[in-house]
Parts: structure tokens; sequence; C-alpha cells
């Protein structure tokens, strides 16, 4: 069975590859998983699309990472929360939510993975989270947690 991957699959490929499978792989788990589409000529199409998604979050080299690191240590970072009355969230901060944070505040498109708070953020204030962009470069940024409005 021929598909289109649209996510990354362990052992298989990234987004965006055009892979050849077993036709009970893919149909009873790529598929209704969401890792993939069926490949046809409609279907191709889209693999352009998901290609330059892919491309615009994926560091080149450890120069390009090390642009980004300076670029991010330069962002103050601020991450909207509910919030109780206690100060205590509902809920805990991710590193999806750090990563749309980072890109509203004017910085680059990070894929979440990359992400990892140090500890649970499930309190109001400043945080520090590990980013990793390469194996070479990786590096501590402070986050800050405010309600949401």
């Amino acid at each position: 069975m021929k598909l289109i991957l649209t996510t990354a699959v362990p052992h298989l490929g990234v987004a965006g590859d055009v892979v050849e499978v077993k036709d009970g792989y893919g149909r009873n788990y790529l598929l209704p998983q969401g890792c993939a589409i069926v490949h046809n000529r409609g279907a191709a199409k889209q693999i352009e699309g998901i290609q330059r998604a892919r491309n615009a979050r994926t560091i080149r080299d450890n120069e390009h990472a090390l642009r980004l690191r300076e670029q991010l240590e330069a962002l103050t970072v601020q991450v909207p929360a509910n919030v109780a009355s206690s100060g205590k969230l509902f809920g805990a901060v991710t590193g999806s939510d750090i990563a749309v944070a980072v890109k509203k505040a004017g910085g680059p498109a990070l894929d979440k993975r990359t992400i990892k708070p140090l500890k649970p953020i499930k309190r109001l204030g400043n945080h520090a989270v590990q980013i990793r962009l390469t194996d070479a470069v990786k590096f501590r940024l402070t986050i800050e947690v405010v309600p949401a409005a």
C-alpha cells in the first residue's frame, strides 16, 4: 500500500514522505491514527504543502540553530493561562502553549517537541524551560506565565 505520511512515524519517515507499507499496517494503524493518507494524484499535490510546513520548522544546521538561540534569548515570552483566585493554574502549561507564545512574541516557529519544561508549570510567575534545537544547541529560556485576559 502506498501512503503519504502526514506526521513523523518512527522507523518509517517524516511528514511528506511517500512510503510503501504492508496493507494491514496502513489500513489498521496509519490511516485510523491520522498518520498518513492514501497516495493518489490529488493527494500527491498535498505533499508540497506538507514539506513546506516541515521545512519552515526544521533547523538546517548548528549555525542556524545558534542564530535562532540568540533570537529566542532576546525575546520576552509571556504565556497566558487560566488561573484560579489562589494563583494556581487550571491544568499545566505545555510545550505547545509555549511554542504558540514564542511565535506570538515574534520568535520563530518551534516544534513543540523541542520544548521541555524543567518541571510541570502549574503556577503564575517566571519559569525555566529547556529548548533543544539540535543535539549541540540546548539552552534554557525563561518564560513568564500570566493570567489570561
